[in-house]
Parts: C-alpha cells; structure tokens; sequence
C-alpha cells in the first residue's frame, strides 16, 4: 500500500523540516516548497492527500492559492498554517475551502491531529464517491433493458420525478424488476448519496413491521431489552421503498399516513413522536383503487402513495426486449460462472419469445442461470430451452406423453410445480394474519395443527410466536 502523500508549502526552512520530520516518523511520504508558485504548481499535479499551507509567504498571499485551489477543484485537503492568527482569518480561509487551521506555534501532536483528521476525512469522502458510483452502476439506466415506447416512456418520467421529493407508486405485476426502478428513481434524486432502503411488506406480520418501521422502546415488550431504531431512523435523509404495500394492516397504514403527511412517527412503546426525512417510493402488484373501494386499504392512504404512479408493464406485453434481456443475463452469468456460451439458436430465441413469462423480468432470468449453469454447448438450443422452461400451455409435437407412466409424471411436476408456489403462499398468508402464531393459523383455515406443521415443514416455514407491543394505558 502507497504510503499517504502530504505536501509542505512554507518559507521557512525550520518549520518545513521540523514538519517533515514528524510526519515521516508516522509514515507519510513528505514533499517540500518554499515558495507559492511551487507550491502551488505541486499541489496541482494532484498527486497529493494533504497540502499543509504557510498562509505568508514571499511571492503569493496564501490566500489567492486557497482561491486557486477551489476554482480548479483541488483533491487534496489544504490545512493552512499561519502565525497571525484570527477568527477572521480562519473562517476566510474556511470559505476558500481550507480543511483545517493551526496556529504557529504547534506542537507536534497538534500537527498529527490535524493531518489524521484530513486523511480521515478523504477517506470517508473518497468511500462515499465510491459507494454512489456503485449506487449509479447498479440503478443505472443502460442496466433496465428495454427500448419498447412503453419502457422508454417510462425512463422519461422517472427521468422528470426523480430530482423531486415527490411520492412514486410502482405498479406492476411480482417480477416486472419495481425494486430496480425505484433504485433509479433514488440514484438520480438529490438523496442518491444518502440510504436507499428496501422493505418487503408482505415478510412480516403487522405487529413486527410495526417495530420494524418505526423501532420500539425499551420495555415495549416481552424480550425489548432496549431501545431500537426503526427503519425510518435509518433511512434518515434517504428513501424508503416499500414493496407490496398493499400488504400492510390497516392500523400500519394510519401510522404510515402520519408519517408522510406530517414527518412524524412514535417508536412502539413511546410516549414522544420522532421526525423523519424520507422520501417514500411504493409498490404493488394489486389494484389498490379497488381494495380502497372495498375498504381493504385506506382511501387517504392510496391518494397520497399515488402522488406519481408509474405502471411496470409485464413482459409478455414488451417481447420485443426479451432478446435483449435475455443475451444481457446471458453475458452476466457467463462471466460470473466462467463459461462461455456464444447464444441462442434461432428457434431457441423464438422460443423464449412465444413465452407468456408469468413470473415475468424475474423468471426470464432465472431460467437464463439455469440454460447458462447446465449448458455443455456453445449455442443453446430450442430443445434445450423448451427442457429447463416450464411451459404453461399444451406441450405440441414430441412433447406430448408417449405412454400413461410419462403423462402420470408430467402430472406430478406440473402439481408439484404449480400447486406447490399456491400452498406455500396460502399457509404464508395464514400465518401473516395470525401474527406467527401456528395454532391460531391453522384453526384460521379450518385445519389441525398438526398437519399445517407438516406443510410448514414441507416448505421449509418457521413461525415463532411474535412478540406483541404493549399496550398503553
């Protein structure tokens, strides 16, 4: 690892060599000027951490190199230095961009303070450029295929809301890619450097998403130890997405209305309300207008989500950008497994194309891992595709079963494969409305108890009795 570089521009001799020799005991790697010019025409090279700057120099006012510096976007942290110290002086030099200020005379540790502050602070700088340039790289348009009039539509009014503070509703059937648009919609607001925050309503029951937004109090209940910040402490300043929302509890909608009309919110248990700074963007694959109508979802709640509703259209309704999509997750997982797959056949594509794709961007994907992972040749064949796809309609040609024994098996998957995805949703829905609680649950849909744990095991589902907040007198 390069040692961290910090330039000296000063004209007298002791101080540059008393700075220089400090600071290479600590292991930095030091450079020396004893003019302006020089020191200036250093600093600009921008192969430098820190510049520490005599504010008196021969040939240049410290203070026209401070303006220098900020009008050609210096990268380096300027602690100046000066032996006419005043606030005045100070809060000038702050203003021109100067990180941090030491009086003559100062001691060596005031000196390493001040530089380990700097370096201190350039790294955080430099982690968070890095973290938004990650947030823009994952978010970024070119990474939502699409050129159908209906994507590019939708680019345009992502492209006019995100720099606002206005509230989006993504609708869209599961799988249309709501979460990647709303990352688009965060990175290019003016809260991209801040959290993106993502939240699937429908993995927690209404008395734990309520501690989970807006965090709880110590003593609120059985097992609150402490106190706990939710997620709108977290997403402080940043945005919130909330997925299915359409999934939330009427009593967890009031609370979030309040908070989005107000910036209020009361942890569980509190007695006092907290503000909060969050841009919230939603999303849901079911009509909320409807559910509103039916009392399902509150009115108030659904006409302030739907500020700026931005409808996902499902695939089959954009295949023309299945090619694309699929030669993009094609790439993608050839670099990420090593192989090297050149494409699809012809028939193969179309293939892909015929597909009514109900799982939609999402499923398109998956099934692309799966050709990549299992491929053994360099084009991936119609017969192939039609192998690993599972194909909604009646199988033509050689695909229909030659014998009883082959269509009793087809009959198998095709339960396994369908009524499986329903009964895991349907014992997951049972226990969502009975907060965790199997037995309740099970009486809920008219089962014994322990034949809904059979399921639950079948599928691989845990529910712990959740904890309930405690009720306030």
């Amino acid at each position: 690892m390069k040692p961290d570089r910090i330039l000296i521009v000063d004209d007298e001799q002791i101080v540059c060599e008393g700075c220089r020799l400090c600071l290479c005991e600590e292991g930095y790697a030091v450079d020396v000027r004893q003019t302006g010019a020089a020191g200036m025409d250093a600093a600009l090279t921008g192969t430098y951490d820190v510049v520490l700057l005599d504010m008196k120099l021969p040939d240049l006012d410290g203070m026209q190199i401070l303006e220098t510096f900020h009008k050609q976007g210096l990268s380096a942290l300027v602690i100046v230095m000066t032996g006419f110290s005043s606030v005045q002086n100070a809060v000038q030099a702050m203003k021109l961009g100067a990180f941090d200020y030491l009086s003559k005379p100062f001691s060596d540790d005031e000196l390493l303070l001040a530089v380990q502050k700097a370096m201190e602070h350039k790294r955080l700088r430099e982690d968070n450029l890095a973290l938004r340039r990650q947030l823009f790289q994952r978010y970024d348009f070119n990474n939502i295929i699409g050129e159908t009039p209906r994507i590019l539509e939708i680019f345009e009014a992502i492209r006019r809301v995100a720099p606002t503070d206005s509230t989006v509703l993504l609708c869209g059937e599961s799988g249309t890619g709501k979460e990647l648009f709303a990352g688009a919609i965060h990175a290019h607001s003016r809260r991209a450097s801040r959290q993106f925050v993502a939240v699937d309503c429908s993995t927690f029951s209404p008395g734990l998403l309520e501690s989970e937004l807006f965090g709880h109090v110590k003593g609120a209940f059985t097992g609150a130890l402490h106190d706990r910040p939710g997620i709108f402490d977290a997403a402080g300043g940043g945005t919130l997405f909330l997925d299915e929302v359409a999934n939330l509890s009427l009593d967890i909608q009031g609370k979030l209305l309040r908070v989005m009309e107000s910036g209020e919110f009361k942890p569980v248990g509190a007695s006092r309300f907290k503000t909060a700074d969050v841009r919230v963007i939603a999303a849901t694959n079911r009509n909320l207008k409807k559910r509103a109508a039916a009392g399902a979802f509150r009115e108030d709640l659904y006409y302030r989500l739907s500020v700026f509703p931005i409808f996902l259209p499902p695939l089959r309704e954009r295949k023309d950008d299945i090619p694309r999509l699929a030669y993009y997750f094609l790439k993608s997982f050839c670099r990420k497994t090593g192989k090297r797959v050149e494409g699809f056949s012809d028939s193969a594509l179309q293939t892909l194309v015929n597909y009514d794709w109900p799982g939609n961007v999402r499923q398109l994907k998956n099934v692309v891992e799966r050709l990549v992972i299992m491929a053994d040749d360099d084009v991936v064949n119609q017969a192939f595709v039609r192998h690993h796809l599972e194909m909604r309609h009646t199988p033509a040609g050689g695909d229909i079963p030659a014998s009883l024994q082959e269509l009793k098996a087809v009959k198998k998957r095709l339960i396994e494969e369908q009524y499986g995805r329903i009964e895991k949703a349907f014992l997951q829905h049972a226990l969502a409305a009975e907060d965790g609680n199997i037995t309740r649950a099970a009486r809920r849909v008219g089962m014994q108890r322990s034949n809904f744990s059979a399921r639950m095991k079948k599928y691989g589902l845990t529910a712990a009795p959740m904890p309930s907040p405690a009720r306030g007198g």
